[in-house]
């Protein structure tokens, strides 16, 4: 998948590569033309050449036009999609955006100001459930109040309030019954496994549901 580059999982490993040369460097492509130079350099990288590409970096490697990008990253799908991977100590800078307003602005302007909180309400929301994932799944029960009583009784479930159960009615002998309950939960990401495995031990009985 990955050619010569399989086992290299790091930035010195890396410069250790015997392949690179003064005849034969390692290919850049890049639109940092000066940070990735200085960022090279400095990590023991001497036998490089970068060049600048047009649209999509992602492609240059399979072109045959690069062995390496350098490239703004935000959540990788990218890279894989095109059989890519980031090694460790390869991050040259990090960046973030920030909402700048105008306070005149703000005052003055009918509507900015609630244009701006709503701006900022969304902006809050997706920051907050970044890492977290929706667990939904089925349990039998005497009650909403027993089946929270065992749900609570594991710390990986108490999601961010408390869990939400909701009866789940079928039919039964041409009778409406609920003996099932619908837990959704919203656990972290590097815990999910975990909270699955104590819903299995607390009596969950059906399969699972994992929202991103």
């Amino acid at each position: 998948k990955y050619g010569i580059f399989e086992n290299i999982n790091s930035l010195k490993e890396l410069a250790q590569m015997p392949q690179w040369t003064v005849e034969k460097p390692l290919r850049v492509a890049t639109g940092f033309t000066f940070l990735a130079p200085k960022f090279m350099r400095e990590n023991g990288l001497k036998h490089v050449t970068f060049s600048t590409a047009d649209g999509a970096l992602e492609a240059a490697p399979a072109m045959g036009i690069a062995d390496a990008i350098v490239d703004l990253v935000s959540s990788g799908t990218t890279l894989r999609e095109n059989d890519l991977k980031e090694i460790e100590g390869g991050v040259i800078l990090e960046s973030q955006a920030v909402l700048v307003a105008s306070r005149k602005s703000l005052i003055q302007r009918k509507g900015v100001l609630d244009t701006t909180h709503e701006i900022l309400e969304r902006l809050e929301a997706h920051l907050r459930a970044v890492g977290q994932f929706t667990v939904t799944a089925n349990m039998r029960g005497s009650s909403a109040e027993e089946v929270a009583e065992r749900i609570l009784s594991q710390p990986s479930l108490s999601g961010l309030q408390g869990p939400t159960i909701s009866p789940v009615f079928c039919e039964r002998n041409g009778r409406v019954a609920a003996d099932y309950y619908a837990i959704v939960i919203c656990v972290p990401k590097k815990a999910l496994y975990k909270s699955v495995q104590q819903l299995r031990a607390v009596g969950h009985s059906s399969s699972f549901t994992y929202i991103s």
